[in-house]
């Protein structure tokens, strides 16, 4: 089975409430990337990827671990979840960018 349909959330500061919404459609593939101000306003996002039959979800470094496995049990894991991790040499560049 080919990957056509996917999402990706993210956090960034000032996403609008529901999350900002954006497509990206090849013709073969259509990626979804939805905005969201809080890791948790992420499960509601993932629940709504699901029910618009994306094959699995990443999500990225602002959920770590903990939010990941919330995401997993919100969706009952009916898709693949995914976290972006930072290696231990991005360590003090991360923490630079969000303290």
């Amino acid at each position: 089975m080919a990957l056509t349909h996917w999402g990706f959330i993210y956090t960034a500061d000032g996403s609008g409430a529901g999350g900002d919404v954006r497509v990206v459609d090849t013709g073969t593939c259509r990626s979804v990337f939805v905005g969201v101000a809080k890791p948790e306003e992420g499960i509601e996002a993932a629940r709504r990827l699901v029910g618009e039959g994306v094959q699995l979800i990443e999500l990225c470094g602002g959920f770590g671990p903990v939010w990941g496995g919330r995401v997993i049990e919100a969706i009952d894991g009916a898709v693949p979840v995914g976290v972006v991790g930072y290696g231990p040499e991005a360590v003090d560049q991360v923490h630079a960018i969000f303290s």
